[in-house]
């Protein structure tokens, strides 16, 4: 079946591959980005079934145009893939207030508005699958990466959330997870910080030296990635999940042991701060 798509960052990385694959197969695909000429380039070629728009996901009027678009040229949207985003790198105190916020608008609040202003007509037609680029940084933080973990962490919760409330209206949603990827994520559209303080440069220094040292390195190839994406969108029964990469999947599993030893550990301190004669129940009235 033939299905159409919105892709954002298509223009580069994971959004470009994920464009050129789904247009490969025979989709329509709605190409959005800021840079408009690379969207031009990628659709010349599939005629009608590839629409460049320019869009700042992060703008209201743009976000509401690009949709107004996207139903005026195919009068569906089968697929939202919320790829955009922005990486950063430093000590939580270099950044500045602007600087945060700036993160979340682009990789929380953007995505967020987009998918909500897209429900409408997905809730008309009683389908959809809604694909969140977060991060295997949206399931695990460490020093350098305070700034953008917390604002994928963000969207993991509320991605968790969303799919509990349109599942039964015929929705899916699929957190996307890479670890490693070559990208342009370590590029110059990463986020540096404002200041850089000598007191975080021991932890800082081998970080950065990861990152910017082994651009071009990365094992991911997002080629691969978007050939995952796709066969989650096809799948019956797709996950809420979809983490790429030996490296995340590596990462996750330290982190689950680490959260086991410590909830194990002060188990019993935090059951016994419950009232006598209180009932336990499910948080929420829901269970597991």
């Amino acid at each position: 079946m033939a299905r159409t798509w919105f892709i954002t960052g298509a223009s580069s990385g994971f959004g470009r591959a994920l464009a050129e694959a789904a247009l490969a197969r025979g989709d329509s695909a709605v190409l959005a980005a800021r840079r408009g000429d690379a969207l031009r380039a990628l659709a010349e070629g599939h005629g009608e079934r590839a629409l460049p728009v320019t869009l700042d996901v992060t703008d209201e009027t743009s976000r509401r145009a690009a949709i107004a678009a996207a139903l005026d040229r195919f009068g569906r949207v089968d697929v939202l893939a919320n790829i955009a985003g922005r990486g950063s790198l430093g000590a939580a105190e270099e950044f500045a207030p602007d600087q945060l916020r700036d993160q979340m608008e682009v990789n929380f609040f953007g995505p967020v508005e987009l998918t909500r202003a897209l429900l409408p007509a997905m809730r008309g037609q009683r389908s959809g699958h809604i694909l969140n680029l977060t991060s295997i940084g949206g399931l695990i933080s460490m020093g350098g990466f305070s700034v953008y973990c917390a604002s994928k962490f963000a969207l993991e919760g509320w991605s968790e959330a969303l799919r509990d409330e349109v599942r039964p209206l015929g929705i899916h949603v699929t957190i996307v997870e890479p670890g490693a990827f070559r990208t342009e994520f370590a590029g110059d559209a990463n986020m540096r910080p404002v200041e850089r303080l000598d007191a975080y440069r021991g932890v800082i220094d081998p970080i950065e030296a990861y990152l910017y040292g082994g651009d071009g390195e990365q094992p991911g190839d997002p080629a691969r990635a978007a050939a995952a994406m796709i066969a989650v969108v096809e799948s019956d029964d797709p996950p809420l999940r979809l983490m790429l990469g030996a490296d995340a999947l590596a990462g996750w599993e330290a982190k689950r042991a680490v959260v086991d030893t410590d909830v194990a550990a002060w188990r019993a301190v935090g059951e016994a701060t419950a009232f006598p004669d209180a009932e336990i129940r499910p948080i929420g009235g829901r269970e597991g």
